[in-house]
């Protein structure tokens, strides 16, 4: 009877012992699903999770020994898985102040975000107005250069009645439509500058340009010619003359005095100032 009841009394303890192994093992499992939980979260909210995962390590290791243990010592267990709830419950703390971190974080992003998309909005809005300006501001500098075109041209000068006359060696002018060669030595220009409101009453240079038949100008530095500049193309002039405008219908008198004998054939003339041409005729040596 002693021995059954001392066998009995061993089954018992052995019972609790497994029941105690068994618990401790579950409350370590526990545990370790615990701190996986709690490393995702703190991971998600961007903190460190070196000191979660050291913990997680402790207590991996720990399970190891007591699966590994032939003496069960389920108290020395049973005060490290107070040290670890401990510290489950001060991670709490520390992971409801990262939550509310990223809750005001959110918050001063989202108004951020606002900010931006209204800041984005008005740049659009003032690269837009910036456009118009610029889009007006060439039109009003083309409509403006146009008006001052129309006024140059408004303002320069005309040449009217112009007549070429030939002057023989003895200084004898002849108006006609057609000269003999051998009588002209000189050629005469003679034409009104009539009154212009829009011109200003200063010297203006005249010059004229004399074509051959074949549209060749002639040109002799020796007498006078050079080049001058028309609608920003360089080409030669045949006579220059520097004229005082009065603004009263004058008449202006030019000589050009050829040193070769014109060929027989149609001749052009043409007078320019200002970079315009203000009048022109033409003459024929037979």
């Amino acid at each position: 009877m002693q021995q059954r009841q001392e066998l009995t009394h061993q089954e018992s303890e052995v019972v609790e012992k497994a029941q105690e192994l068994a618990s401790t093992r579950t409350k370590l499992d526990s545990l370790t699903a615990a701190l996986d939980l709690k490393i995702a979260e703190v991971e998600k909210l961007g903190g460190d999770v070196e000191e979660l995962n050291k913990m997680k390590a402790q207590l991996e290791a720990d399970k190891l020994a007591l699966s590994r243990s032939k003496k069960v010592e389920t108290g020395k267990y049973l005060a490290k898985i107070k040290e670890y709830e401990q510290f489950l419950a001060e991670k709490d703390t520390e992971i409801a102040e990262l939550r509310e971190q990223n809750q005001m974080l959110l918050a001063s992003n989202d108004s951020l975000n606002v900010h931006v998309g209204s800041l984005t909005t008005e740049r659009e809005r003032l690269v837009q107005r910036q456009t118009e300006l610029a889009d007006t501001l060439n039109l009003f500098t083309a409509q403006n250069q146009e008006l001052s075109e129309k006024v140059s041209r408004a303002a320069a000068l005309k040449a009217q009645n112009l007549k070429i006359l030939a002057v023989n060696s003895r200084g004898k002018a002849k108006d006609n439509d057609a000269y003999k060669a051998k009588r002209v030595d000189k050629l005469k220009f003679v034409f009104d500058l009539p009154e212009n409101p829009l011109t200003n009453q200063d010297t203006k240079d005249i010059y004229v340009r004399v074509l051959d038949p074949d549209g060749a100008i002639l040109s002799d530095e020796a007498m006078g010619s050079g080049a001058f500049e028309v609608n920003g193309q360089e080409t030669r002039f045949t006579a220059r003359e520097s004229v005082a405008y009065q603004n009263n219908n004058q008449k202006v008198e030019m000589v050009y005095d050829n040193t070769a004998q014109f060929r027989p054939g149609k001749y052009s003339v043409e007078l320019y100032a200002e970079g315009y041409r203000i009048g022109g005729g033409n003459f024929v040596i037979r």
